[in-house]
């Protein structure tokens, strides 16, 4: 009798392995106060999370927040500095975590952490991911223009 080896293994193998929970959908939210910096962490954080064997669904950025600070002199209204600050945002989403890779993952990127840069890791919500298109104003100031002037034709030329 010859025994012949397949690249094909017999269903009942499969059903051995252990059953590993996995994270849904997850967001690795970086925020920070230096443009250069924050690309240069989101680029890394997404370089791990591949090596890692993690699936990356998504990367995007969000607008920048614009703070500005004013500093007032003791006892008055005066105002003896003023700071503009932009706290800037990147996101980074991965899919199907598998809960004994997540605390590698996690400490390896806290690990890495720059200085200033914080990091929160949520699940993806709806607000999310409205949050991250720009209302474009022209073309909404063109659709209600249209909708004033009666919508769309529907009949075609």
């Amino acid at each position: 009798m010859v025994r012949q080896y397949g690249i094909y293994e017999p269903d009942y193998l499969e059903k051995l392995k252990p059953n590993i929970p996995l994270y849904d959908t997850l967001n690795v939210q970086i925020k920070g106060y230096d443009y250069p910096v924050i690309e240069h962490y989101q680029k890394f954080v997404h370089h791990v999370a591949e090596s890692m064997g993690i699936d990356v669904e998504d990367s995007w950025a969000v607008p920048p927040q614009h703070l500005n600070i004013k500093k007032y002199k003791p006892q008055s209204t005066l105002v003896e500095a003023e700071y503009k600050l932009y706290v800037y945002e990147r996101n980074v989403q991965v899919v199907d975590l598998p809960s004994t890779v997540a605390p590698v993952f996690l400490e390896v990127i806290q690990a890495a952490l720059p200085e200033g840069v914080s990091i929160s890791v949520h699940e993806h919500t709806q607000e999310h991911e409205e949050l991250r298109y720009i209302p474009d104003s022209q073309l909404l100031e063109l659709k209600t223009e249209l909708d004033t002037l009666g919508g769309p034709s529907t009949k075609r030329k």
